[in-house]
């Protein structure tokens, strides 16, 4: 049993799916940091959290940090089990996954901090585009929700990086990947990424392979295309003669030099919550260079405010799915980059102090893992019709608001936290009357606040 403060009922339904996770005393420091880091409106440090749930005089801050640096849990095994929460609770039965990989910068200082190191930062402001942190590769499952016309990314894995080691990247990505596939053995998986992943690692397996260094045949990879890359037909027959048969054919050149010569036509493509009329244009063909021989299929865009050339050049390792919905899979991709600022700027996830490497490389996914825990709850319990038209009643300004966003979900939650605290009740057993009380309440004060 939790000490009083304790987790919301409501959350406690959600946490309890990644049990298994953990002991029973380190669930329990779990379940109080995830309620602690969600509640706290100032810095997401590991003593903030203990000040969020309001254990700072029940606890030792000495159990917070431990939960980090010395508890015995997997931060990939408790990925897993998220994602098979998402599967099982917010996705109909035999859908396809979707995910997205991507990596992130979290600025931290001091020399003792274990893997930051000075590198390339995409969120950087001055020119040379470069900052001071840790860097992580997140593997994210894109979900639509039924009162959201966005796709959202929930995080469910993520790995440190640093520079000048032996893996990549794209060699962490690929080994997220084929975890997370083995874990839903069977189900198909589609992957979209930047420019910035590929390589020899997520080549494809023959069917009969049971060789696991690279992606398994159940997943398809589309990544954007880089400008420079040299692409070659199909390898020719074999022509029965003594060697090494030829394993590309002719070479078909650039993407600029594909698109000179390729016969575009007008489609429809849905992407960023609208439909546009596009240009479209494929070649199957080979990406040697990265992808060996696997055969692949480039997918050439342009729009109608574009004279020569093209705008996109996507290469998949999908060869049944359209073109149009290549373009509106990659367009997804968008999703992680919010999840990456929401969960900075809402969450403090990247905030902790912490230097040990355990601890370094558990705190980012554990706040990463809190953003997809938020919308599952919300999506789950949290989620009324008439939480949008009461934010517009609270907020005028707020004219074409139609879909809650990360901070209505977030600050519903946290009103929930509130109320299981302070009302008289049980602990973590908050009616829905009260609940409701404390809602009132707050909106209440915030139109008069406003007024």
């Amino acid at each position: 049993m939790l000490p009083d403060p304790a987790v919301p009922a409501s959350l406690l339904a959600v946490l309890v799916f990644l049990r298994g996770c953990f002991t029973v005393p380190t669930f329990t420091t779990f379940a109080a940091l995830v309620t602690g880091l969600i509640a706290q409106t100032g810095r997401g440090t590991v003593t903030g959290m203990l000040t969020g749930v309001g254990l700072t005089r029940t606890w030792s801050h000495d159990r917070a940090h431990a939960f980090f640096s010395r508890a015995r849990w997997n931060p990939d095994l408790l990925g897993i089990s998220l994602s098979h929460l998402i599967v099982r609770q917010l996705l109909p039965a035999d859908a396809v996954l979707t995910l997205v990989v991507d990596d992130t910068l979290f600025k931290r200082r001091g020399k003792k901090v274990f893997g930051a190191a000075w590198q390339h930062d995409g969120a950087a402001t001055g020119p040379r585009g470069v900052g001071r942190g840790t860097c992580f590769v997140v593997l994210g499952l894109v979900v639509d929700l039924p009162f959201l016309a966005r796709p959202v990314c929930l995080p469910v894995m993520a790995r440190l990086w640093r520079p000048k080691q032996e893996q990549s990247k794209v060699d962490i990505a690929a080994s997220m990947i084929r975890f997370l596939a083995a874990c839903h053995h069977g189900r198909r998986i589609h992957v979209v990424a930047d420019a910035a992943y590929h390589g020899k690692a997520l080549r494809g397996l023959p069917a009969t392979c049971t060789f696991t260094t690279r992606l398994p045949a159940t997943c398809t990879f589309t990544t954007r295309l880089p400008s420079s890359s040299v692409l070659f037909a199909l390898a020719p027959p074999r022509t029965g003669k003594r060697g090494r048969p030829a394993l590309k054919g002719v070479r078909l050149g650039t993407p600029a030099q594909l698109a000179a010569t390729a016969d575009f036509a007008p489609v429809q493509v849905t992407r960023y919550q609208r439909t546009d009329t596009v240009h479209l244009a494929e070649v199957t063909c080979l990406w040697y260079g990265s992808f060996h021989t696997r055969t692949v299929r480039v997918i050439l865009l342009w729009d109608d405010t574009t004279d020569t050339g093209y705008d996109l050049a996507l290469v998949t390792t999908d060869l049944t799915s359209s073109a149009a919905e290549l373009i509106t899979r990659y367009a997804k991709r968008w999703s992680i980059e919010v999840t990456f600022a929401e969960a900075r700027h809402l969450l403090g996830a990247g905030q902790a102090h912490n230097r040990t490497r355990a601890a370094v490389e558990r705190t980012v996914p554990f706040g990463l893992y809190c953003y997809t825990i938020t919308v599952a709850w919300y999506a789950l319990h949290g989620h009324q019709p008439g939480d949008v038209t009461e934010r517009r009643e609270r907020a005028p300004w707020y004219t074409t608001k139609t879909d809650p966003s990360l901070s209505d979900m977030v600050a519903k939650l946290r009103r929930v936290i509130i109320a299981a605290r302070f009302m008289p009740t049980r602990p973590g057993q908050p009616t829905e009357q009260e609940i409701r009380t404390v809602q009132q309440a707050w909106a209440a004060a915030s139109t008069n606040a406003a007024a």
